[in-house]
C-alpha cells in the first residue's frame, strides 16, 4: 500500500480522501447522536451519576470511532498499553500531544478518564454536551482546574492532562506547563506518563483538518515512566521536559511497528 501511494497512483489518493470523509464524518455523527441524550442526561441525572454515565458513553463512543478507522481507513492502534492503568486507582495520565486523536485514544481505553479540555471546546455545540455531563474540566481559570483535577483524582478518577497544553509544533516535544506538577503537588497524586507515536503527524498542529491523511496510519501509545508527586514543581517539570525529549530522541525517528 505504501509502495501505491508514494508512486501517486491516482485510486489511492481518491481512497485517502474517502477515507478522511469516512473518519470526520463518523465522528461527527456520533456526536450528533449523543448530543441530545446527553443535554436530557445533564438535566435528569444527580450529578454522580451523570458523570459515571456520560464518562463511559464518551469511552465506548471513541472506542467504536477508533474501530471504523482500522475498519474502513486503513489506521492501526496498539493501545493494548494503556490497558494496564484501568484497576490500578487515581492517576495523572500526562501524554505528548502530536494529533488531535491523542485524547481520543488514551478515553477510549479508560472508562473513568476526565480531561482538562480548552474552554472553546466545552462550549462547542457538537462536543460540550457530552463533556460536560462526563464533568471534564475547563481550563481557562488555572485555580479550577487544579481544584478539580484534585477533587477528581480524590474520587478515583483518571486525570488526562497534555503538559505542552496544546497540540506539538516544534517535534518531539514543545516545553511543558508547571499545571502537571502543580496538581500533582497539590492532589498528591502520582504522575503516569504515556509515550505517543505516529507514523505520519496527521492532524499535527501543522496539519489542516482538510488535508487527506497519508495511509496506511499506525498509532502506537506506551507506557512511560511514572513519576511521584514532586515537592519542587519547578524541577519536576524541568525533569518531565528531560524524560520526554529523552525518550523521544532514541525512539522518535524509527519507524513506528505494530503487530499483525
Amino acid at each position: 500500500m505504501t509502495d501505491r501511494r508514494s508512486a501517486g497512483n491516482p485510486f489511492w489518493i481518491a481512497y485517502e480522501y474517502l477515507a478522511m470523509a469516512v473518519g470526520l464524518g463518523s465522528l461527527a455523527l456520533i456526536c450528533l447522536i449523543w448530543l441530545p441524550c446527553a443535554l436530557l442526561l445533564n438535566a435528569l441525572l444527580p450529578r454522580r451519576s451523570g458523570r459515571t454515565v456520560g464518562r463511559l458513553m464518551i469511552s465506548w463512543g471513541f472506542r467504536l470511532y477508533l474501530r471504523i478507522l482500522s475498519l474502513f481507513c486503513a489506521c492501526r492502534f496498539d493501545l493494548s498499553e494503556i490497558d494496564r492503568l484501568r484497576d490500578q486507582g487515581p492517576l495523572i495520565v500526562a501524554a505528548n500531544h502530536p494529533s488531535l486523536l491523542d485524547a481520543v485514544m488514551i478515553v477510549s481505553r479508560l472508562p473513568n478518564a476526565v480531561c482538562v479540555m480548552k474552554a472553546a471546546l466545552m462550549d462547542n455545540l457538537l462536543f460540550g454536551a457530552a463533556a460536560r455531563l462526563a464533568r471534564y474540566i475547563r481550563n481557562d481559570v488555572a485555580l479550577n482546574v487544579i481544584l478539580s483535577a484534585r477533587e477528581e483524582l480524590e474520587d478515583g478518577a483518571h486525570l488526562v492532562i497534555f503538559p505542552e497544553g496544546s497540540r506539538t509544533l516544534n517535534f518531539p516535544f514543545d516545553a511543558s506547563s508547571p499545571s502537571v506538577g502543580l496538581i500533582a503537588n497539590r492532589s498528591k497524586a502520582d504522575v503516569q506518563t504515556l509515550l505517543i507515536e505516529f507514523s505520519t503527524p496527521y492532524l499535527g498542529k501543522a496539519w489542516p483538518l482538510f488535508r487527506r491523511p497519508q495511509l496506511p496510519l499506525t498509532c502506537r501509545v506506551r507506557l512511560g515512566r511514572r513519576f511521584s508527586p514532586p515537592t519542587n514543581i519547578q524541577a519536576f517539570t524541568a525533569e518531565l521536559d528531560a524524560y520526554f525529549h529523552f525518550e523521544f530522541g532514541q525512539n522518535f525517528r524509527s519507524t513506528v511497528g505494530l503487530p499483525a
